[in-house]
């Protein structure tokens, strides 16, 4: 009875760190046939987004939220938006920053990297304050209606943990999305953009491949065709911690400055 007892309160052993995986989504392989959103839903459960028209191409979806995990975007650049007409198209999903402001924002740490890398909600210590929707620069968590919780891909992480792939980058009829070892995908990505420059497509590069500025590399990252905006993308994301030692600095100088003008006035009052 005691033994059973002890037990319940024993902390089990942490899963094994492994190497690091994650997405590189090759948009110029895109079709929009949507087949990712709909092996994500099938797979984690989500609900459908409904089937009314949006006005916005064939996207019914929209963006990102609490119940669609992979969202595929329709770019229709027409006219004078381009020197030739074009249809981009790319499957946005949690971005698994390499140093996430959702994760640093989390005050009862409940968002976590796992053992692959990657970042992960835990439910069931999620308090729902909303404080890493507000940090994510992509605008991909978002406060599930019926628990409060917050709500996000999860990079299929019990998929990975059975050795398979996530269910997005198992439906892709043409390998656009690509799953596997971070190191690998890196490489593959820069191989694929030569390859394009080669072609002529001298406007495709990575996004989020590196560190840029003070943000940090993404292990789900993209080919692009456009800039980053184009694609509902920020073109400088900003990690809030990052400005945080500056914003020390500037309240401790101001701190200081008030203190000797206070001593100085107090002073010559006396």
């Amino acid at each position: 009875m005691l033994e059973n007892l002890a037990r319940v309160w024993e902390r089990p052993e942490p899963p094994q760190q492994q190497e690091e995986m994650g997405f590189f989504t090759d948009t110029t392989l895109c079709i929009g046939c949507k087949a990712c959103e709909v092996a994500c839903k099938q797979w984690n459960q989500l609900p459908a987004d409904g089937f009314h028209w949006t006005g916005n191409s064939y996207d019914n979806t929209t963006m990102l939220s609490d119940t669609t995990w992979r969202h595929v975007a329709f770019i229709e650049q027409l006219g004078h938006e381009v020197k030739r007409d074009r249809w981009l198209m790319m499957s946005d999903v949690c971005k698994h920053c390499v140093q996430a402001p959702c994760q640093e924002a989390c005050p009862t740490g409940s968002i976590i990297y796992n053992e692959f890398g990657n970042v992960y909600v835990q439910q069931d210590i999620c308090n729902g304050c909303g404080y890493c929707v507000a940090a994510c620069p992509f605008g991909v968590l978002d406060r599930n209606e019926a628990d409060g919780c917050a709500h996000k891909c999860t990079l299929c992480y019990d998929r990975q943990k059975d050795g398979l792939k996530p269910a997005c980058a198992k439906a892709c009829p043409t390998e656009s999305i690509k799953f596997g070892p971070i190191t690998k995908l890196h490489q593959i990505a820069r191989e694929r953009v030569e390859q394009l420059h080669e072609r002529g497509e001298n406007g495709a590069y990575l996004y989020g491949a590196d560190a840029a500025g003070e943000y940090s590399a993404l292990n789900s990252f993209f080919l692009l065709l456009d800039k980053p905006s184009v694609y509902n993308l920020p073109e400088a994301p900003r990690r809030p911690a990052a400005r945080m030692k500056t914003n020390y600095l500037v309240s401790f100088a101001t701190a200081v400055g008030l203190a000797v003008v206070s001593a100085c006035f107090f002073g010559r009052r006396e």
